[in-house]
């Protein structure tokens, strides 16, 4: 896939699975789309775990389409939830 179909997958995913977590992650357009990134790597890397049972970190099996999109706005809610209990543990 081209970085210019990495960047619309991230930028779909990071605003879709923010829309989708509740509460606040803050951030603008770049945090979007470098947490969709990562979504798209974390989706992609569990995809590939659940069908093939080998842990392997890709991004394949997503791609721009529907069944791509929803796997990397999966891993980027992922993505959302481990940030914030990181920042969470680190502000205590």
């Amino acid at each position: 896939m081209s970085i210019i179909a990495w960047i619309v997958l991230g930028l779909l995913a990071g605003a879709i699975a923010k829309a989708i977590h509740p509460g606040y992650q803050g951030g603008g357009i770049i945090s979007t789309m470098i947490l969709g990134i990562i979504g798209a790597f974390v989706g992609g890397t569990l995809f590939t775990l659940l069908r093939t049972g080998t842990l392997q970190i890709t991004a394949a099996g997503t791609g721009l389409t529907l069944g791509g999109i929803l796997v990397a706005v999966l891993g980027a809610i992922v993505a959302i939830y481990l940030w914030g209990l990181i920042r969470r543990s680190s502000n205590a």
